[in-house]
């Protein structure tokens, strides 16, 4: 069989631990004998960001500006024990804020919904969309431990080179810990605007949350930016479509998807979303049917799974022994990606492929044969547990 052509290569980011796996046998099994696939390929293992001093990272994502298109792997972000268990240099921030400080762009995450999977709230009929601002707060924060008789102050140094001194905290009486984060408003403003245009392509109601009641500089910033471009530039639009948007606290917003049917993006900052999230993949099924892709204002796509690198898996895997890990989440990556890729380049035999792909997957799932953790909440009468290359192998052969 011919295999399917690609013109341009899309930037490929390997990752950590059972991903790793998944991500080598899905080229392996799914992709490779399809399609003939073109990536400029990046190894964002742990110990090659070490060793690199993460400049593999930064390539990576300029990799990304010039193709368009990435997929990624889930990678470690080092605490304390990896540090020690890798043996690394520091304590490497997030892989993931790196590329999307540089891509900047909101990250959309969706559940992937198959019949048999019951979400664990009754009156989730729909799938509800996570859009995570992807730039800045925690992920690029600076964060000191201080000790004990120390001040700490944000100085900001005005362009006239003026000084304006804020007190943070005075640790007369005890060590502490203090951070500093930040964000900016061309970001802000991208992250509104996608959010906006989303909600029109999709057809969904769009909720912004954060909390400017505590917030009162920060958060207030965000809700203000968000409100002044939906009544100046997307309201009239909105109306025509028959969609709403509004604001509301963090808090409420809970509340309020607790009790919802589901069917509308959720907008958040950087850390409510990735919080969120996982919170929703879980609650929809498991974390490894939630889909992600960063997108960027400038016109870059980075799809990913929206799950970690299931280290329990893969010292399982270590030991010789066959996982029943769920693959879907990476397989629509990569879907995800090439989809793009086809869109982009005018590749219609790649598109179709990465529908067909989707269908396969879903259609496998529906049909009863599914690995362990969809076993155990799926309400279908006849279930055959898979294990990895098993589910894999049945997905290719339904191509």
């Amino acid at each position: 069989m011919a295999k399917i052509k690609m013109t341009t290569p899309i930037v490929e980011m390997d990752g950590d631990e059972m991903t790793r796996v998944i991500w080598q046998k899905i080229k392996d099994i799914c992709i490779l004998p399809f399609v003939d696939l073109k990536s400029e390929y990046y190894d964002l293992s742990i110990q090659n960001r070490d060793l690199t001093e993460d400049q593999v990272t930064v390539d990576s994502a300029n990799a990304t500006k010039k193709y368009g298109v990435a997929v990624k792997c889930a990678t470690i972000t080092p605490n304390a024990a990896r540090v020690e268990e890798f043996g690394l240099k520091k304590m490497w921030k997030s892989p993931n804020g790196t590329i999307r400080s540089i891509l900047d762009g909101t990250v959309f995450r969706s559940p992937i919904i198959v019949n048999g999977i019951t979400p664990l709230v009754p009156s989730w009929k729909k799938p509800i969309v996570i859009a995570r601002h992807a730039y800045g707060d925690i992920y690029s924060a600076v964060d000191c431990v201080v000790a004990k008789g120390s001040k700490a102050e944000i100085v900001i140094t005005n362009p006239d080179g003026t000084q304006t001194v804020n007190l943070i905290k005075d640790f007369g009486a005890s060590d502490g810990i203090v951070m500093g984060m930040h964000n900016i408003d061309i970001s802000i403003n991208s992250f509104a605007r996608t959010c906006f245009e989303y909600a029109l392509s999709e057809k969904m109601d769009l909720w912004f949350s954060a909390k400017d009641t505590i917030s009162k500089k920060y958060d207030h910033r965000f809700k203000d930016i968000f409100r002044e471009i939906y009544e100046n530039e997307y309201k009239e639009r909105f109306i025509d479509a028959g969609i709403s948007y509004f604001y509301t606290l963090v808090d409420d917003a809970i509340a309020r998807v607790m009790k919802s049917s589901g069917g509308f993006i959720w907008a958040c900052k950087n850390y409510d979303g990735d919080v969120f999230s996982d919170m929703l993949a879980t609650a929809f099924g498991s974390l490894a049917m939630m889909t992600s892709v960063l997108v960027s204002p400038s016109g870059y796509y980075e799809y990913e799974a929206a799950h970690g690198t299931i280290p329990r898996h893969y010292h399982k895997y270590l030991k010789g022994e066959a996982t029943s890990t769920n693959p879907i989440a990476t397989l629509f990556a990569w879907t995800g990606a090439l989809r793009k890729r086809g869109e982009m380049d005018s590749l219609d035999d790649l598109v179709d492929f990465a529908d067909r792909m989707e269908k396969a997957t879903i259609d496998l799932v529906e049909s009863g044969y599914m690995t362990g953790d969809l076993a155990i909440i799926s309400t279908l009468e006849n279930k055959t547990v898979l294990n990895l290359d098993e589910f894999l192998e049945k997905v290719a052969s339904k191509l």
